[in-house]
């Protein structure tokens, strides 16, 4: 089945419970549901995380850190440092 069939039959289901509020709040429930499980690729586990923190400590025990320089807004800095990657 496409997505686009798919699609079509979800739609054809909802308009068979449109007049049940209580079953129209349980498929929107569901489905808000089964949207928050997709995965998001920005996400990382625990162990991904303090994996970057302890690079990043190592980094600036190198003495390959980036330093904030006095008067420098946040947006003034993020350029110069993608600058120097």
């Amino acid at each position: 089945m496409t997505t686009l069939q798919l699609s079509a039959d979800i739609q054809r289901s909802l308009e068979q419970i449109e007049g049940d509020e209580n079953l129209m709040q349980r498929a929107a429930n569901y489905l808000r549901r089964l949207a928050k499980k997709r995965e998001d690729p920005t996400l990382m586990t625990r162990e991904e995380f303090f994996k970057q923190v302890d690079e990043a400590l190592e980094q600036a025990e190198r003495g390959e850190g980036k330093e904030w320089l006095p008067g420098e807004t946040y947006q003034q800095f993020k350029n110069r440092i993608a600058c120097t990657r």
